[in-house]
């Protein structure tokens, strides 16, 4: 006998419709054409500086000391990486996509670099400095030839007629592989000192997440700048043990990824320095080296597609055109922040490199999820895309080499770094896929989300492109913009 209560009502025939798909990210405060004042500008500018440190602290901090360099020479190479990132942040967002992006270190040039370490032709240099040098020059020979590969495929229009075959579908693991796949730069290094790394992300999930929801402020503050007071609380933390002696007894590992006074930068760094073309010396050219680093720049090329096309969503802009991604690519050319100790910087990864994987998976609104087509290019790719390179990594990691190991070494570099890159092998693999598969079918483009992105492979099919991505100065005549 049925209990007294009525009989739940039926749903609205509003509640059973899915969310509806957008061309355009709701709901963000400030977008391409619609900036915060200055004041605000300059503190959101810092928050992006904060997290783009991580990189350009941790590259040189590993490869300095193997090239023979000291803490003035780590000093030196870091304010030339932030130099760099600025300049090349403004032609990106002048004369490239327009889109907020900072352009920063780069982890997949780690790779050819150390091969350059190791190269025979350094290691009869005795003397810590000139070995350096010497590696630094080769360094500078083998990344100004690799990056004409990225000019001349960006502003040729290689890349624009290769991402025209892009559709959302294969879009999806390029981009949630540029977060997710850096998953070992997330809490593996928070865990190196996990009572400063931990806490920073509880603090910032917290900030962020929660206390807008708990504080009603007139301006959204505590989620607008949660970065800027969770570094300054815990890095303030981590000093007062610094100083306190929690760290006085414990091995140098631990001491060097929580001590904040351990980096050795603030006192060998001048307040002002200004980075200068060929500052090492003349730089020196290997057709190997240059062929690896190529591999890298290629591989670079990919991952930061999946970037700008993160990047496009979250700034409520409209899917890049062909055009404008292809002169991106071809744009691609603070010692006392370094006192913040590493595990700070991953907590921050944490949820950055989290929100650049959601990107991707959030282009599936746009994909027929119900095709067994998309699931099998969907599943295949991302699972392709993490377990290739952690074989080729692991390999490296037993054996000290990668899988390829001939005694041509420039083709292994090539063929280890290309394949150790989660995004490229992801990406690859479901761009092949997508556009050879059954692609023809009139039902397969909308299964593909391919119909989605139509209006926008042509600079001038829909007016937002231009309101977004057109250059200042009528400079778009000089740019592939078809």
């Amino acid at each position: 006998m049925a209990g007294g209560g009525g009989a739940a009502p039926a749903p609205k025939a509003d509640d059973l419709v899915p969310h509806p798909v957008k061309d355009q990210l709701p709901n963000v405060s400030y977008c391409i054409t619609s900036p915060p004042p200055w004041p605000e500008a300059i503190l959101l500018g810092f928050q992006h500086y904060l997290v783009v440190l991580g990189t350009t602290v941790i590259i040189p901090t590993a490869l300095v000391p193997q090239m023979g360099g000291g803490n003035d020479e780590k000093a030196r190479v870091i304010q030339t990486l932030l130099f760099v990132a600025g300049i090349n942040t403004l032609l990106q967002s002048f004369f490239g996509t327009r889109l907020p992006a900072v352009i920063g270190g780069s982890y997949t040039f780690v790779a050819p670099t150390i091969s350059i370490i190791l190269a025979g032709r350094y290691s009869d240099i005795a003397d810590p400095h000139r070995k350096f040098l010497r590696i630094m020059r080769g360094t500078q020979g083998a990344l100004i030839v690799a990056s004409t590969l990225q000019i001349i495929v960006g502003f040729s229009g290689l890349w624009r007629n290769v991402t025209r075959f892009l559709s959302p579908l294969s879009a999806v693991p390029i981009v949630a592989l540029a977060g997710f796949g850096l998953y070992e730069l997330g809490f593996p290094a928070v865990a190196k000192c996990v009572e400063i790394g931990l806490p920073t992300i509880i603090i910032l999930v917290f900030i962020s997440q929660y206390m807008p929801h708990a504080v009603h402020a007139e301006k959204p503050v505590f989620d607008r700048f949660a970065v800027i007071f969770s570094v300054a609380i815990v890095w303030l933390y981590a000093y007062f043990l610094t100083i306190g002696g929690a760290y006085k007894h414990t091995p140098p590992k631990t001491q060097s990824h929580c001590r904040t006074d351990r980096s050795g930068l603030v006192s060998t760094a001048p307040w002002i320095r200004v980075p200068y073309p060929f500052q090492w010396g003349a730089p020196s050219f290997d057709a190997g080296e240059a062929f690896a680093m190529m591999a890298a720049a290629f591989v670079g090329l990919v991952e930061s597609t999946g970037t700008f096309i993160a990047v496009s969503r979250y700034a409520s802009a409209t899917p890049l055109p062909p055009s404008v991604l292809s002169r991106g690519i071809g744009w691609q050319f603070g010692a006392v922040f370094a006192s913040i100790p590493l595990p700070i910087f991953a907590a921050l990864y944490c949820i950055f490199f989290a929100y650049v994987g959601s990107c991707g998976l959030s282009f599936l609104q746009f994909c027929n999820l119900n095709s067994f087509r998309t699931k099998f290019i969907l599943g295949f790719s991302l699972f392709m895309g993490l377990s290739v390179p952690q074989y080729f990594n692991e390999y490296t990691a037993v054996a000290g080499y990668g899988p390829v190991h001939t005694s041509a070494r420039w083709f292994n570099d090539i063929i280890n770094i290309i394949f150790s890159s989660k995004p490229f092998v992801a990406g690859v693999v479901a761009f092949f896929l997508d556009n050879t598969l059954h692609r023809h079918h009139s039902a397969i483009k909308k299964d593909r989300g391919y119909h989605w992105w139509d209006k926008f492979r042509s600079f001038k099919t829909d007016n937002r492109s231009e309101e977004f991505y057109s250059l200042p100065f009528n400079l778009n005549k000089f740019f592939p913009s078809v």
